[in-house]
């Protein structure tokens, strides 16, 4: 039995989001071309002897773009969420040491939080050699939140409903500049101001699916919840204008925000991309790749 595994938690971008009104839950349906990047966390996953409590630190990379507080407590933290959904669906303790390198901002709608959670899964299963389907996987995923299920592989998917309907999808070349602005967005104040702005509000999976047939322009993305992120967040609008400025085409908002990104030709002019808005806005900005979900590093 292994000792201990890496395991990388990439950030995903919403290359399109369309977002239906809620239901009587208050969850909104969407449909969402979901894409992950080689910007990534780090979990490091060591297993503990039998009867050992389980032990996590989190903590910023030194390489990490943008840092905030790391203020909630471990209760709340999806990935370990994740640890005690997997130990109570199996019945059984799972004894890991977690050191959570972040690169992902926190509030920045890549995704952060649930692409450690998926990572955690993918992780314990492999440390402890799990007898688990994938469907149980999944089924413990879509518990933990919507996007955990697409990021338990990566890649590129169609995402619909509330996160429990994915369709692979062939995972484009492409280079993005990701841009991290201070501005912080809380995912559920983006959606009530959504709905306040959006009485029309329904799902266009048509729309989405066009584009996962074509190649896909710079000005092609689009995000239901961008002016509403806008709204939520002012500040927001003045750095999108200034980067599109600097960029010289479209940009966009990922998810609820408050990260941008811009679709660059190729690897050197998004290089260049990124450190011409850096230089100019004093913003931190990033040229990623997509990318499959990484490997598992066994020990």
């Amino acid at each position: 039995m292994l000792s201990s595994v890496t395991v990388r938690a990439p950030a995903k971008i919403n290359l399109a989001l369309s977002v239906g009104p809620p239901g009587p839950d208050r969850m909104h349906p969407i449909a969402s071309w979901m894409v992950t990047t080689n910007l990534c966390d780090d979990l490091h996953l060591a297993r503990l002897p039998a009867g050992t409590p389980s032990r996590f630190a989190i903590l910023w990379h030194s390489d990490a773009p943008r840092r905030s507080a790391i203020d909630w407590p471990i209760s709340k933290d999806l990935a370990a969420r994740a640890h005690l959904a997997l130990e109570r669906r199996l019945n059984r303790a799972l004894p890991v040491q977690l050191r959570m390198e972040k690169r992902i901002p926190v509030g920045g709608g890549l995704g952060g939080g649930s692409s450690d959670a998926a990572a955690m899964l993918r992780g314990l299963v492999q440390l402890f050699a799990l007898d688990i389907s994938n469907a149980q996987l999944k089924d413990i995923a879509h518990s933990l939140g919507s996007d955990v299920p697409f990021l338990l592989d990566g890649g590129s998917a169609l995402v619909e409903g509330l996160g429990e309907r994915i369709t692979t999808a062939a995972l484009p070349s492409m280079h993005l500049v990701l841009v991290f602005p201070d501005a912080v967005c809380k995912t559920s104040e983006v959606y009530a101001k959504f709905d306040g702005l959006r009485a029309d509000a329904r799902v266009d999976t048509a729309r989405v699916r066009a584009l996962l047939t074509q190649q896909l322009a710079p000005h092609a993305p689009f995000n239901d919840l961008a002016p509403a992120a806008m709204q939520c967040a002012p500040t927001l609008l003045d750095d999108a204008e200034e980067v599109a400025r600097i960029a010289e085409r479209a940009v966009h908002v990922s998810g609820s925000g408050s990260t941008l990104f811009v679709i660059a030709d190729e690897e050197m002019h998004a290089q260049a991309l990124a450190d011409s808005v850096t230089r100019a806005l004093a913003l931190p900005a990033r040229a990623v790749q997509l990318a499959l979900a990484p490997a598992t590093e066994h020990a």
